[in-house]
């Protein structure tokens, strides 16, 4: 059974034309590294949620869905970032995460981590194997970005070229 107290989020793997997906510098946290995901609103689906948060976190819209994780993951927060969340009153334990899988067909200028000034989260990106990924995150999410990746890579692989 899915615990409330773990927030909703959306998350979006991008792929490009040689297969390698993008994968983002947090800009709050030195060397840490995830997809871009954030919070679904009362008012969009999960799908939808991706796309968004793609396009505030990344400004990339030049994209395709081409699949999704079959059923929500989740991952706990450490302590340290509870008790972060706790002094600002969010009462989440954790995310549940929804994925979606994008192909990007723009052209990389698209990429700009500044679109949304109040909103900044990245400072950095780099195109990588995709089962790369759960090497570069925090402990806290290995599991679940390897259960995506595992998921994700064969998909990836039949729709390059």
């Amino acid at each position: 059974m899915i615990n409330e107290l773990y927030r909703k989020n959306a998350a979006a793997i991008v792929f490009n034309s040689e297969g390698k997906v993008l994968i983002c510098s947090r800009i709050d946290f030195e060397n840490q590294w995830q997809f871009p995901q954030g919070g679904i609103n009362k008012e969009e689906n999960h799908k939808e949620a991706a796309f968004r948060e793609l396009k505030e976190e990344t400004n990339i819209s030049s994209v395709k869905h081409i699949a999704s994780y079959p059923e929500p993951l989740q991952y706990d927060f450490p302590p340290h970032i509870l008790e972060k969340f706790k002094k600002i009153g969010r009462t989440n334990i954790g995310q549940e995460q929804y994925w979606h899988l994008f192909l990007f067909y723009g052209n990389e200028k698209e990429i700009n981590f500044n679109s949304y000034p109040e909103e900044v989260e990245f400072k950095s990106y780099k195109w990588i194997d995709i089962m790369q990924a759960p090497e570069l995150v925090v402990n806290f999410k290995k599991e679940v970005y390897q259960k995506v990746c595992n998921y994700f890579q064969p998909i990836i692989q039949k729709h390059i070229k």
